[in-house]
């Protein structure tokens, strides 16, 4: 039987895409506790299949699939430039698909807006209504507002006309800004994207015999499985270690581990390697927020989506993507990188920020480390002496050295050099992801 938090979930995804939700409401019509309400609205919110809009309230919107994912709506919108919606509410839950900018005449103006856009324009009633006419929204920028009549059509065609106090200029850039970051999310990989559902799972009940983990062993070659209670939520975990020298009608309860480490379907697949090699385990239950299980991720997932990512093109840019691509092998000496200053690796004084400075340390040994076969690595401990400022446009040649290396861990001493210069050392020290 599904919990109250399933239950207004799945009433909430049975709502019409632009319909309005409040905790009053919800929990009225499903007579449960205004917390219950509050907390099942944030995780819908959380999911992605609801939106809080100030001076709206919160409305069902469709939720994105990872395909779509660098569009956004006009109520993701609304919430970028710090806007009010003046007409057309009923609207917000809809995809913008571009942006046009309204400087130019009316007749152009209208060539390059379609439906589905978002025309930001100023004070200019005539281009409101024929945007409106023409399907699109529309954002009016330097804070003015609209006639009654446009307000009016935005409600009859359920199209939002919104108003920002921040110039054309300056909404634009908010907007692009933010469809980058959408970009970026969009490439992380999530634990939904690789886990095996729990239609596939081998798991335990608590009250099951050992005698079922003997059973599930010979049909899926796993040593370990998350362990459920009478309502499917994850209480425990059992592996090989655990069933030694027990009898085999012991009931799982009693030797299982209990609270174990469980990650949830939007956890990233980074945090779950760190976990894994960390913790020294092989498989994690997915479970959802009421801790009810919904799969389980293993090592060999993790791995795969790993190493696919590594050969997928990247459209979106982070800061550890920047000091990637500035790292540039020596001709003489694949083991030694050079690496140039650019503006945005630098603080507000000029000089090569503290992250930067161990983005580059840690990914020039993680190159070593792969130059040298020994996989993958995670830092356990990075002590870093800031010998001299680097300034910008500096051409920095970063020489890691490996001192050590076992099956699990790897010890770094990595220098870092200014034209003949020394400018920062550092010790690094890593557990190893075998590939």
């Amino acid at each position: 039987m599904a919990t109250k938090h399933e239950q207004i979930l799945q009433h909430i995804l049975s709502l019409e895409i632009g319909h309005k939700i409040s905790v009053r409401n919800i929990a009225k019509s499903l007579n449960v506790s205004e917390g219950t309400a509050y907390r099942a609205i944030k995780d819908a919110e959380n999911q992605g299949i609801v939106s809080t809009i100030e001076r709206v309230g919160t409305v069902r919107i469709e939720q994105k699939n990872k395909e779509n994912f660098e569009q956004l709506t006009f109520a993701e919108v609304i919430k970028i430039v710090d806007g009010q919606v003046l007409g057309g509410r009923q609207g917000l839950h809809k995809t913008l698909n571009k942006f046009v900018i309204g400087a130019m005449q009316l007749d152009a103006m209208m060539r390059y807006t379609e439906a589905g856009s978002l025309l930001i324009v100023g004070n200019r009633v005539e281009a409101h209504e024929l945007a409106l006419k023409e399907g699109a929204a529309v954002l009016i920028t330097g804070g003015f507002d609209t006639n009654d009549t446009i307000k009016r059509l935005a409600d009859e065609t359920e199209l939002p006309v919104m108003t920002t106090s921040y110039d054309t200029f300056t909404v634009a850039s908010m907007i692009n800004r933010a469809i980058y970051d959408q970009l970026i999310k969009k490439e992380i990989v999530l634990v939904e994207d690789v886990y095996t559902p729990y239609s596939k799972s081998y798991y335990l009940y608590a009250k099951d015999k050992l005698q079922r983990w003997y059973e599930l062993s010979e049909q899926s070659a796993h040593t370990r499985y998350p362990v459920v209670d009478e309502k499917e939520r994850v209480v425990g975990i059992i592996t090989a270690k655990d069933i030694i020298d027990k009898d085999k009608d012991t009931p799982v309860e009693r030797i299982m581990t209990k609270d174990p480490i469980v990650v949830q379907d939007k956890t990233s697949l980074a945090y779950v390697a760190h976990v894994m090699v960390w913790e020294g385990i092989e498989v994690v239950p997915v479970a959802e927020v009421s801790d009810k299980l919904k799969g389980v991720i293993s090592r060999q997932d993790v791995l795969k989506a790993l190493q696919q990512i590594q050969r997928q093109p990247q459209i979106g840019q982070t800061i550890d993507d920047i000091v990637a691509s500035s790292l540039v092998p020596s001709e003489e000496d694949q083991t030694v990188f050079n690496a140039h200053i650019t503006p945005q690796m630098t603080n507000h004084l000029g000089t090569l920020s503290n992250g930067v400075y161990t983005a580059l340390m840690t990914e020039a040994s993680s190159r070593v480390l792969n130059y040298y076969k020994k996989g993958d690595l995670v830092v356990e401990n990075l002590t870093v002496y800031y010998l001299k400022p680097v300034q910008i446009d500096s051409n920095l040649v970063i020489k890691p050295k490996l001192l050590e290396a076992g099956r699990i861990y790897a010890k770094m001493d990595v220098e870092v050099f200014n034209g003949k210069k020394m400018v920062g050392k550092g010790l690094l020290m890593a557990q190893l992801i075998d590939r």
